[in-house]
């Protein structure tokens, strides 16, 4: 029974993924030859056809991801492979103990899945964003971020798998509560530290010296009645030419960080109105609505993988067999994690149109406290430096599309500031 769900969602949802993809592709392409009327005398046609390969190049590439990721995912589960993993793993259990046991499970398949995913993220890396002028990551670079990566994870992550394992074989019949719980608790750690201890190890923050910027900015936050602990510039162009801002952190940890190719990039009306976006977010609440929808989903992920742990049905299901005389919580953890994203996919469509929502009311707060005018300049901006299609698929974007499309996107401010419309027409 299991089986059978789980290869019916498999393969629906990779050839919706995969209908999706063609029909993405092929949108874009017959919009290539001209600039939306819309955006005639606002966005160049290089620009425009630029974005257009980008979309493309990328969507090929993602099919042929998803293909592999596919195949990866049933040689993981029904074909055995994390079967015999575990096999592997067993074997060392007289030295290592249940528990070591399971960390070198978990450790063994996170170090194979980086490995199998190597090839593609390096091509992504330095043949696709290379060939389209956004890479600026060396191969010195990449591997530094890479040994960075796996060092947190032995000092964070895997003490918290130890920990989560421990409460799985201790606290009884009601672990998943306590481990939904520490999960939170994580989470929560998590967003105080990535600010202040893990991102510095990545990157360079420095103050915003710019004082045109500053004052604009520090004027802006009094009017939103918004307290940061201060305004940073990340180097983020040595990785990319991409663009962005955002807020990250959790109270005394709380602050506005930039790009520099972002700084570079806009002016500082423009960078104010950018920011009034990102503080209607938090006016709205946006943040910590996701926080708790999070919370309340994985509490359903803890209580659905404490019944089915106990079910050989679920193990035998998904290609596994259960150990008789030992613990087979880590082995639940990797099935459930890897199984459970074929199911929920299907509801990508409505998260999507959740987000969708956030972002057009923060658009209208960006409105209210700043230049809409000066919104869509700088959108308009970033959509050209960032090479985003101004022709999706409307049903892609429906489905994916966790941003509006930048034609709506646009008409939706023009609604709310006149002034707003691009010089080329009604966006």
């Amino acid at each position: 029974m299991l089986t059978a769900a789980f290869v019916a969602a498999v393969l629906l949802s990779f050839l919706l993924r995969l209908w999706l993809s063609s029909r993405q592709m092929r949108h874009v392409a017959r919009h290539r030859a001209a600039v939306p009327a819309a955006f005639v005398g606002t966005v160049p046609l290089s620009a425009h056809q630029k974005a257009a390969d980008y979309t493309i190049a990328r969507g090929r590439f993602g099919t042929l991801h998803l293909a592999w990721d596919t195949a990866l995912l049933i040689g993981w589960t029904l074909l055995g492979g994390l079967d015999l993993l575990n096999q592997w793993a067993l074997s060392w259990r007289p030295e290592l103990g249940d528990l070591g046991y399971q960390l070198a499970l978990l450790t063994a398949f996170a170090l194979l899945s980086g490995l199998l995913d190597l090839p593609w993220t390096l091509y992504n890396i330095f043949r696709l964003e290379q060939r389209f002028g956004f890479n600026r990551m060396t191969l010195r670079l990449f591997v530094v971020d890479g040994l960075k990566a796996m060092g947190i994870g032995l000092v964070l992550g895997l003490p918290f798998a130890a920990l989560i394992l421990w409460l799985m074989a201790q606290a009884g019949a009601f672990w998943w509560l306590w481990a939904w719980g520490a999960w939170m608790a994580y989470t929560l750690l998590m967003m105080v530290l990535v600010p202040l201890v893990i991102a510095p190890m990545f990157n360079k923050f420095e103050p915003l010296r710019d004082l045109a910027m500053v004052q604009t900015i520090d004027a802006l936050l009094k009017r939103c009645g918004f307290a940061s602990r201060g305004l940073f510039v990340m180097d983020g162009s040595k990785r990319s030419a991409h663009s962005n801002a955002y807020f990250t952190g959790l109270g005394a940890a709380k602050r506005v960080v930039f790009f520099d190719t972002l700084l570079a990039r806009l002016a500082p009306p423009e960078m104010e109105a950018v920011l009034a976006h990102e503080l209607g977010h938090f006016k709205h609440r946006h943040v910590l609505k996701r926080l708790v929808v999070s919370f309340a989903m994985s509490l359903g992920v803890f209580a659905l993988l404490g019944w089915l742990s106990g079910q050989a049905g679920f193990y035998l299901g998904l290609g596994a067999r259960p150990s008789l005389d030992a613990p087979n919580d880590a082995l639940a953890l990797m099935l459930i994690l890897m199984a459970l994203p074929a199911f929920t996919f299907f509801l990508t469509p409505l998260t999507s149109f959740w987000s969708r929502k956030d972002e057009f009311e923060a658009d209208a707060y960006a409105c209210a406290h700043a230049s809409g005018a000066e919104l869509t300049r700088a959108l308009l901006k970033l959509h050209e430096d960032n090479a985003g299609t101004l022709t999706p698929d409307p049903l892609f974007a429906r489905f994916y599309y966790s941003h509006p499309p930048t034609g709506e996107r646009l008409a939706a401010i023009a609604a709310l500031s006149p002034a707003a419309v691009p010089a080329g027409g009604a966006a």
